[in-house]
Formats: structure tokens, C-alpha cells, sequence
């Protein structure tokens, strides 16, 4: 039987030239990175739907690694991510992150292209909200799932953030960093 015991999450606040969001991690990994210039009651709410009864911990340092890594991201410096991460999901939103991170650095992906990755071809809906539930934007990149008609759709963070990771993943590649 799984241990009654909820745990911390550490969270901090990220800022970097015109970012800023909240991210957060439990002992495990990385939990959630927010959207951008959203108050932290984004992280309250997640948590308490997610990890209910969890203690919330500001905690600076033990959250530096994942930021350093988010900060490379965002120099273009960085096209992938090393830190642990502490996915809190169903198997198939699990299996539809997964098929995120699968997607290389710069390009996209539609919908209908994810529901035929995970081999649920008719799941095309679902995948969308499945999507619309990563807690871990930028990281998981679904910034990088547009509709299948190439124009840009949802995202919890807005589109004009999805836009600007877009554009700074084009910007990278195109300068062969």
C-alpha cells in the first residue's frame, strides 16, 4: 500500500529578461513550471487539485538546477532537458507528455500526429486535453503542437508565449547553436 505521506513541493519564482513564472519541483523532480507573468495562485490551484494537503516550500537553491536549465533553454543554449522530472498524471496523459518530448527541438507536431505516436488514432480530442494538462510547460514542450492546419492553437500559457518559444527555438536553429 502506497504511504499516506504528501509530498513538499519547493517552488520558486523564475526571472529572466522578460520571463517570469513560477516552477516547482517535490524531492523527485520537477512538478510544474507556470505561465508566463501568471500570479502564483496558478501554482496554488495546481497543487491543490494535483497534490492536495501538500506543503508548499519556498526554496530558492533547491530549485536552481531546474531554473539553470530553463535559463539555458531560454538563451538558446539548451535544446533538451537533464534534470529529474515527477510527472503527476494518468498513463495516458503520461503516454501523450512522453510523445512531447519526443518532438525534436524546433519543429512541430499536430494533434492528430501525438494520437497516432501513442497509437490511439481516434484519441485526437483527448490528446488535446491531455496537452492542455502538462504542468511542466516549456520542459514538456507542448509549445511545440499546433493544429493540423499549421496555425498556431491553445496553450495554458498563452499564445503569445507559445509564440515566443516558437520563435526562440527557430531563432536557435537557425543559428546552429
Amino acid at each position: 500500500m502506497k504511504t499516506k505521506i504528501k509530498p513538499t513541493l519547493y517552488w520558486s519564482l523564475l526571472q529572466f529578461r522578460n520571463w517570469k513564472f513560477y516552477i516547482a519541483a517535490t524531492s523527485k523532480g520537477l512538478v510544474f513550471v507556470g505561465s508566463q507573468n501568471k500570479p502564483i495562485e496558478e501554482l496554488f490551484e495546481w497543487a491543490k487539485k494535483r497534490l492536495p494537503g501538500s506543503p508548499l516550500v519556498k526554496d530558492n537553491e533547491k530549485l536552481e538546477p531546474y531554473a539553470l536549465e530553463i535559463i539555458q533553454y531560454l538563451e538558446g543554449k539548451r535544446k533538451t532537458f537533464s534534470v529529474p522530472f515527477d510527472y503527476i498524471g494518468t498513463p495516458f496523459q503520461l503516454a501523450v507528455w512522453q510523445a512531447l518530448c519526443d518532438i525534436p527541438y524546433g519543429q512541430t507536431k499536430s494533434y492528430s500526429d501525438i494520437a497516432n505516436t501513442i497509437n490511439k488514432p481516434t484519441a485526437v480530442r483527448a490528446v488535446g486535453a491531455a496537452i492542455g494538462a502538462n504542468p511542466v510547460l516549456i520542459t514538456v514542450p507542448c509549445h511545440r503542437v499546433i493544429g493540423k492546419n499549421g496555425t498556431l492553437t491553445g496553450y495554458r500559457g498563452g499564445l503569445e508565449m507559445k509564440t515566443q518559444l516558437l520563435d526562440l527555438e527557430k531563432r536557435a536553429s537557425s543559428s546552429k547553436v
